[in-house]
């Protein structure tokens, strides 16, 4: 374990795109989304000035920079650092911020004046992604493995491990071929942890069966011992986290060039569509399930795709988000004998086709009224969509119990021509009530503050 002094010129970037990397073809508005203009004018966002402090300019933000917020809220770098994925809160008030791209666990220390002093916390690990703590445990996550250290006085000590042997690119099995490595954690109210553990591929449905299963969450009974699946048929849950009421939650990065499933036209063509790849009908489908997990659920990878239009099949249907019905996989699962998609349980929200969902964590009263509870979800926007679906920092209010619709708390991020300046992975309440966003495109992590704080 290393702890370093890092300056900020040190660590302002030399970036690439990560995994679910942008495509930046022009776009043209479609009948669903106007375009991010036109979607905060129907939330009620305004345009704001990204406050960048003497040091932090370094490329992409040596340039004005303009985001989309709610009135009367501002949105600051808070540090630069290249690669920023999740993040979570210290019991000291540091935020930690994981790094896979160079196996370590940042530490930003507030410095008094609205920005913070960067340290490596933890370095050499193996592509460290998923953050959480237990009181004065930390959890990370790497690719192939959970370890628990003892957090104090600013340092990670006594790494112990929690469940070792996750799959990933090197597992003989796979032979590298391994597409989702990044994991995610959460731990439950009652000690339990919780690992996802992505799919090899688009459709590997041999993922199911492995050992451990792919595409699944697993448990860790409080205490330790063996992991056990909690759901299953999750391609990719890399947004996880418990809930204040102890549900687990996750959204979920799905399939991609999904075949038409219905034996109809789609559009104008004549004939039957089914088994085709249609660009404007995968751009759209399937929907990326945000979901609450309970034990043996299955969200339907690579069998059932959730399924968000109101008129099933037709082009240009409207689509409603919340509790969305599984259809038929055409092309795994085309006449419903490998899983009975009609007897799964809806899904509680999704976000549009392609939005990438990589950050989840949940605000409990801390917030304005509009924003008091409810879940915070970066969505990384899409990697080979066109036109792309945008990134923003999205808000599901507390409803009934449940989660209401999603609302995008910061945008702007995504220019007219389908250009990007950004690209949001985790937002995360501060111990000030702001809120702080990890952004792995443009290396820095900002703070999104409510009037007056």
């Amino acid at each position: 374990m290393t702890v370093r002094r890092l300056p900020l010129l040190a660590i302002a970037l030399a970036l690439t795109a990560t995994a679910c990397g942008s495509d930046l073809s022009p776009p043209a508005t479609t009948p669903r989304e106007g375009g991010v203009a036109s979607a905060a004018a129907l939330s009620g966002l305004v345009a704001v000035t990204l406050v960048v402090p003497e040091g932090m300019s370094a490329a992409p933000l040596d340039t004005q920079r303009r985001a989309l917020v709610p009135p009367g809220w501002t949105l600051a770098v808070y540090a630069r650092v290249p690669s920023a994925r999740l993040a979570a809160w210290a019991p000291d008030g540091t935020l930690l911020v994981s790094v896979p791209e160079n196996g370590t666990v940042v530490r930003l220390e507030p410095d008094g004046r609205g920005t913070a002093t960067a340290s490596e916390l933890l370095t050499g690990l193996n592509q460290p992604h998923g953050l959480a703590f237990s009181g004065s445990t930390l959890y990370v996550a790497q690719t192939d493995r959970v370890d628990a250290y003892t957090y104090a006085a600013g340092q990670a000590t006594a790494p112990r491990p929690v469940v070792t042997d996750l799959p990933n690119a090197s597992s003989p099995e796979l032979r590298g071929r391994y597409g989702h490595p990044l994991k995610s954690v959460a731990v439950g109210q009652d000690g339990a942890v919780y690992v996802s553990v992505a799919s090899t591929g688009n459709i590997s449905a041999d993922d199911l069966t492995s050992t451990p299963p792919r595409a699944s969450v697993l448990r860790v009974p409080p205490g330790g011992g063996p992991p056990e699946p909690y759901a299953v048929g999750v391609r990719n849950g890399t947004a996880l986290a418990v809930a204040p009421d102890g549900a687990v939650w996750a959204a979920v990065n799905n399939r991609d060039n999904i075949q038409f499933p219905y034996d109809r036209p789609y559009g104008d063509d004549s004939g039957s569509a089914r088994e085709r790849v249609i660009d404007e009908y995968v751009r759209d489908h399937p929907v990326e399930p945000f979901a609450k997990l309970t034990p043996g659920r299955n969200l339907g990878w690579p069998y059932c795709n959730p399924d968000a239009d109101v008129d099933p099949g037709v082009r240009g249907s409207r689509q409603d988000f919340s509790d969305v019905p599984f259809v038929r996989d055409v092309q795994t699962n085309p006449d419903g004998r490998m899983l009975d998609c009609s007897a799964l349980t809806p899904v509680e929200q999704a976000l549009p086709g392609h939005s990438a969902p990589l950050g989840l964590s949940f605000v409990d009263g801390g917030l304005p009224s509009s924003y008091a509870s409810g879940a915070l979800v970066g969505v990384h926007g899409s990697w080979n969509a066109s036109p792309p679906r945008a990134p923003e920092v999205s808000f599901f209010p507390w409803r009934d119990g449940g989660l209401g619709a999603q609302q995008t708390l910061v945008g702007g991020f995504q220019a007219a021509d389908g250009s990007r300046w950004g690209r949001p992975v985790a937002a995360v309440e501060g111990p000030d009530r702001a809120v702080y966003i990890t952004d792995d495109q443009a290396g820095a992590v900002y703070r999104l503050a409510p009037p007056a704080r």
